[in-house]
């Protein structure tokens, strides 16, 4: 199955509309989707690296409009907000949040802008705080360009010997990705 989703992905990503697809992903994974946008980012560097930095601008764009989005749902929507936080299994994450607000300001969207974990929950949580607007914004701008860049330029710069690697231990890939996002997310509950 993770092959025929990697293989379906690439085709999309060499497809007419694959550009529109990314941004499509990108905004709605800042403000309510599951799906990261490097599943199609790092196809789509594979397929046209000559195009890496576009791609990368491209997603970081989006996915910041989408984190505006996100602002949006918890700050004017809050109830809308909260429940979305609810069904990701983050309530009690709030009041979580606030105590990082509080003690480390801005520096919990940066950090947390570059790690695995959904940044739906950071945007949301944001607006439901009503964490200051502008701050935010540009810790967004600074965290997701951060990242796509940093992914298209490591793909770009080692994908076409890393791609057969890659297409032979996905499944391997994948358990090590979720074991860094457990990982990732239990270590940020005990840093706390």
């Amino acid at each position: 199955m993770l092959r025929k989703l990697y293989d379906w992905v690439l085709r999309l990503a060499a497809g007419r509309h694959a550009t529109a697809s990314l941004a499509a992903v990108s905004f709605a994974e800042s403000s309510f989707f599951p799906v990261p946008p490097d599943v199609m980012l790092a196809p789509m560097v594979f397929a046209r690296p000559e195009k890496a930095y576009f791609y990368a601008a491209v997603c970081s764009a989006a996915s910041v409009a989408g984190g505006m989005a996100g602002y949006a749902i918890g700050y004017f929507l809050t109830p809308v907000g909260e429940a979305i936080l609810r069904l990701t299994g983050n309530e009690g994450g709030l009041a979580e949040m606030k105590a990082w607000y509080d003690e480390f300001g801005v520096w919990v969207i940066l950090a947390k802008g570059l790690t695995p974990i959904p940044f739906k929950l950071v945007t949301i949580a944001s607006g439901v705080l009503q964490y200051a607007f502008l701050p935010f914004l540009i810790a967004c701008v600074i965290t997701r360009a951060g990242r796509f860049f940093i992914v298209a330029a490591l793909i770009k710069r080692f994908g076409p010997a890393i791609q057969p690697v890659i297409e032979r231990r996905l499944a391997l890939f994948t358990v090590l990705f979720l074991v860094l996002l457990v990982g990732g997310v239990l270590a940020l509950k005990f840093l706390h």
